[in-house]
C-alpha cells in the first residue's frame, strides 16, 4: 500500500489545530505565511505542541527573497536548526544557494550536521537553482529525505513534466513532495501524471478582521495587502485532499 503524505503549511496555533483536525500528516510550521514564509518564533512552537503531537518541520528562513545568504543570516539559520532541534521539532525546512544557482553544499554540510536526528527537507529555493537534476542528486549526497517543489514552476500543475522525471530518477532516493497550488482537485489530477506520493499545502482560507474600528490609509505593511484580513488553514481543505488521498490508498 502507497504511504501518502499530507503536510500542512500553517502559521498560526489556529491553522495548525485546524490542519490537525482535518488529517494532515504533518505540520510544515512557519512565520509570516503572507511573504511566503520565515523562521517562526519558538514560542509559536511550543504552543502548538502544548495541543496536539502531530509532527512538526519547521522552516528556517531569515527573511523573504532569495536563498543566497550572508555570513550573518547563515548564522541566524544555524542557531535556529539548534535551536527547535533542542525544542523537540521532527524536522527543519532549509535551503541555500550560491550566486550562480546551484546549491551551497558547504552551508548544507554544516546545517546536516546541526539537524542530526532530524528530517531535513530542501525547501523550494529547489525551484530557483540552476539544475534541478544536479542539485536533486547533491541533496540525495547529503542525506536530505525531502524536495518540495513545484517543478519550477509558479503553480505544481504547471510543473508535472519535471515532478514525474524527478519522482522517476530519484527512484526511491528521496521523497518529492509537492507544494503551490495544491488542494484535492490538484492532487486528483497530478498524482496520475507524476506518481508523487507526498503533497504540501496550506488550505488557506481568508477571515475578515474582528476589528470594528478601522483607520483608513495606514498600512503595517505592504500597501497591497489589507489590514483587516487573516489567514488561516480550512479544516475542511485539508480533509477534503486527505481523502483524496485515502481513494488512491485504497486502489
Amino acid at each position: 500500500m502507497t504511504d501518502f503524505i499530507l503536510e500542512a503549511c500553517v502559521d498560526s496555533v489556529e491553522s495548525a489545530l485546524a490542519a490537525a483536525r482535518g488529517g494532515a500528516s504533518r505540520l510544515e510550521l512557519c512565520g509570516s505565511l503572507v511573504i511566503g514564509g520565515t523562521t517562526p518564533n519558538p514560542w509559536l512552537f511550543q504552543e502548538i505542541r502544548k495541543h496536539t503531537d502531530i509532527r512538526i518541520h519547521v522552516l528556517i528562513r531569515p527573511r523573504f527573497g532569495d536563498f543566497c545568504y550572508t555570513n550573518e543570516e547563515f548564522v541566524l539559520i544555524r542557531e535556529a536548526v539548534k535551536e527547535f532541534r533542542k525544542l523537540g521539532a521532527e524536522g527543519v525546512v532549509i535551503g541555500c544557494l550560491k550566486p550562480d544557482g546551484t546549491m551551497n553544499m558547504e552551508q548544507m554540510k554544516i546545517l546536516m550536521e546541526e539537524a542530526e536526528g532530524m528530517s531535513v527537507t530542501l525547501h523550494r529555493a529547489f525551484d530557483v537553482c540552476a539544475d534541478p537534476y544536479e542539485t536533486m542528486e547533491q541533496a540525495i549526497s547529503l542525506g536530505i529525505d525531502t524536495i518540495l517543489t513545484s517543478g519550477q514552476k509558479n503553480v505544481c500543475t504547471l510543473g508535472a513534466d519535471l515532478l514525474r522525471d524527478l519522482v522517476e530518477k530519484s527512484a526511491g532516493r528521496i521523497k518529492i513532495q509537492v507544494g503551490s497550488g495544491v488542494n484535492a482537485a490538484v492532487i486528483r489530477e497530478i498524482y496520475p501524471k507524476t506518481g508523487a506520493t507526498a503533497f504540501h499545502m496550506s488550505g488557506k482560507k481568508t477571515l475578515d478582521s474582528e476589528m470594528k474600528y478601522r483607520k483608513e490609509g495606514v498600512n503595517m505593511g505592504l500597501p497591497s495587502l489589507s489590514e483587516f484580513e487573516v489567514w488561516r488553514t480550512d479544516e475542511t481543505a485539508i480533509r477534503e485532499a486527505r481523502q483524496v488521498l485515502d481513494q488512491f490508498e485504497g486502489k
